[in-house]
């Protein structure tokens, strides 16, 4: 049975690399994107309570499906140094 990993490079995608601390970036960027939701809703004039629980619900599940794709990809061993594309021939 194929993996994903092996269907994405068929297609002609890889995954891309894994960061060096992937849980703490995709927590920040997370955090990030759900001040900016509060942001937004101020600068509307929305309702700020709205607001941050519809912040706080996005980065609590962001957060969470990104930390488990991230466990997949390492526990699987996706990560492992993805060899760089041959030069076609004649290119050298």
């Amino acid at each position: 049975m194929r993996t994903r990993l092996q269907r994405e490079r068929t297609r002609g995608r890889e995954l891309p690399p894994i960061p060096k601390r992937p849980y703490r970036d995709t927590a920040i960027l997370h955090a990030v994107l759900a001040l900016l939701i509060c942001g937004l809703a101020l600068l509307t004039g929305g309702d700020l309570g709205t607001a941050a629980v519809v912040a706080a619900g996005y980065f609590f599940v962001a957060t969470a499906w990104s930390w488990w794709r991230f466990a997949h990809r390492i526990r699987t061993g996706a990560e492992v140094d993805v060899p760089p594309a041959p030069e076609p021939e004649g290119e050298q």
